[in-house]
């Protein structure tokens, strides 16, 4: 991928000329601070609720499907987060190889460094590991500018480190983020990747549910996201991404749907 220089979006930009009005508008009428307040606190509820929505746009490019050119060629990726898992992940890997799917995995690189054989043995089957931060916090999205570049650029060494390569996207922890995160992947050198269509399987144990969800969402240019860690169990005890995944590989299969990494897509 060429690496991009930051631009801030219409949003952002708007944002900051608003910020200018504001001031401006403060030291010629101080009395309209409570006006003044008012705005910017809704400038701010804003950026912060689409930052709460993964799949907008409106903080900086975000792949949330396949280019055009992955789509003619009926190409569809599996992304799977939050490992690696040593009770789950290999189970996932057994099911891949069956099934000849190649996968993105984006993999959090504390769990990396403790489990790095894992890492290994994903990347020997032909998949590919990206990052999904140092810590997978869940105030990641509070987080200041440095403290986020620190995040990502830690996960970047550990990952590049451990597998021998360099992740090419990032992942945000429940894809929930704020402004500084894009300046940030663009010094890195990194791409936000989302999703298409999720079945919130960390959460929800219903596997008629999940299965349900992600097979309507099956098709060209598709980016689908399931969780070898963190994974929910059915009633069972059996992770719910090891009761759906064959199904979901073979509808795509039968539907005429090759699987690729982001990697391959993007390329």
């Amino acid at each position: 991928m060429t690496k991009r220089r930051w631009q801030p979006t219409f949003l952002i930009r708007t944002s900051f000329a608003l910020h200018l009005i504001a001031l401006i508008a403060l030291v010629i009428a101080p009395s309209l601070w409570p006006w003044v307040l008012v705005v910017i606190i809704f400038n701010h509820l804003v950026i912060t609720g689409l930052g709460l929505w993964p799949r907008s746009q409106a903080l900086g490019p975000n792949l949330t499907r396949l280019p055009a050119s992955a789509i003619a060629r009926n190409e569809i990726a599996l992304t799977i987060d939050d490992g690696p898992d040593p009770i789950v992940t290999p189970q996932v890997l057994a099911i891949l190889d069956h099934y000849a799917v190649k996968a993105t995995f984006f993999c959090i690189a504390d769990k990396a460094a403790q489990f790095p054989e894992l890492c290994h043995e994903i990347i020997r089957r032909g998949h590919t590991i990206e990052n999904h931060s140092q810590h997978h916090r869940h105030t990641f999205s509070l987080l200041g500018y440095a403290a986020i570049k620190r995040e990502l650029q830690t996960a970047q060494d550990t990952l590049t480190t451990i597998t021998g390569q360099r992740p090419l996207f990032f992942r945000a922890p429940a894809g929930l983020r704020n402004i500084f995160l894009d300046p940030v992947l663009t010094q890195l050198g990194l791409r936000l990747a989302t999703w298409s269509v999720r079945g919130f399987d960390t959460r929800v144990s219903d596997v008629q549910n999940i299965k349900i969800k992600l097979l309507a969402g099956l098709h060209a240019g598709a980016i689908l996201l399931m969780h070898d860690g963190n994974a929910a169990r059915t009633p069972e005890g059996t992770p719910v991404i090891i009761e759906i995944l064959p199904e979901v590989l073979a509808s795509a299969k039968a539907n005429d749907l090759h699987f690729v990494t982001l990697r391959h897509a993007i390329s």
